[in-house]
């Protein structure tokens, strides 16, 4: 039995098109970068492998040709999940895993472009499952939001209104991305994140998920039920709080782009 299978329900989670799933990328820098991927599939012919289509990705390709390590997150409707590790392994220009991508429904009838190529991903660890209630996701979002009162805007990065009304949602997928002690990125489900003012957001730490260290360097992003993606990036410290630096839009018509 492979490490996907011994996970009950991880491959039919990754089979799903529209599930949300999430990559982490690190730069040679060590500055960590998290997207939503939902093109990652499991490849039938090669045990523990994943496959993507390059669709609207360019930091993180920029980033997989800089160091392969990886982090992924996939999570449920039902707020069941899975964070692994891997290693990407190449990009396939022709084959069997590029026709699959451009067959699927996700862009299949796609108003923008196809993928350029396939990327491939050995999976290397399971790190951890999760299961969230939606009762724990409404005192988490109010954990949050109290804290948000109480905290002090110190300079940094003010965020774009439309970003703050994002992240100020409770029906949304958020997460939190740094990087481990061994350098592979680490993605955790951060479904209470919130602005508190301009320059930060704030989330409610579960004790049973990993945290970053105090001053890491974090990523986090926001995919809506409208498809809206954005990705903030800051520092860390030991409230749950991030100090914004830099914020991206993560969809069209400026996928990428730096926007703050």
């Amino acid at each position: 039995m492979t490490l996907l299978e011994r996970m009950p329900g991880l491959l039919d989670a990754l089979r799903g098109e529209m599930t949300p799933k999430f990559l982490a990328t690190r730069s040679a820098a060590g500055a960590p970068n998290v997207v939503p991927c939902v093109s990652l599939q499991p490849a039938d012919d090669q045990p523990d492998t994943l496959f993507f289509g390059n669709f609207l990705l360019r930091k993180s390709i920029r980033n997989l040709n800089e160091d392969t390590r990886v982090g992924i997150l996939v999570i449920t409707p039902e707020l069941r999940g899975w964070m692994l590790k891997g290693d990407f392994i190449e990009f396939q220009r022709t084959g069997a895993y590029v026709d699959k991508q451009m067959s699927s429904s996700l862009l299949r009838y796609n108003a923008y472009t196809g993928i350029r190529n396939a990327g491939i991903i050995r999976v290397k660890s399971v790190e951890g499952t999760f299961a969230i209630s939606k009762a724990q996701v409404v005192l988490d979002f109010a954990r949050a939001k109290l804290a948000t009162s109480g905290t002090r805007t110190n300079g940094g990065v003010a965020m774009p209104l439309q970003v703050r009304h994002a992240f100020a949602k409770m029906i949304a997928v958020k997460v939190l991305a740094w990087l481990g002690d061994d350098g592979y990125p680490i993605i955790i489900p951060a479904l209470s994140l919130q602005p508190a003012g301009a320059t930060m957001l704030v989330c409610a730490k579960n004790a049973r998920l990993p945290q970053p260290p105090p001053g890491a360097v974090v990523a986090t992003n926001i995919l809506t039920f409208e498809a809206i993606s954005y990705q903030v990036k800051g520092t860390w410290d030991t409230r749950g709080t991030i100090h914004v630096q830099e914020v991206y839009a993560g969809g069209p018509p400026l996928p990428g782009e730096r926007i703050a």
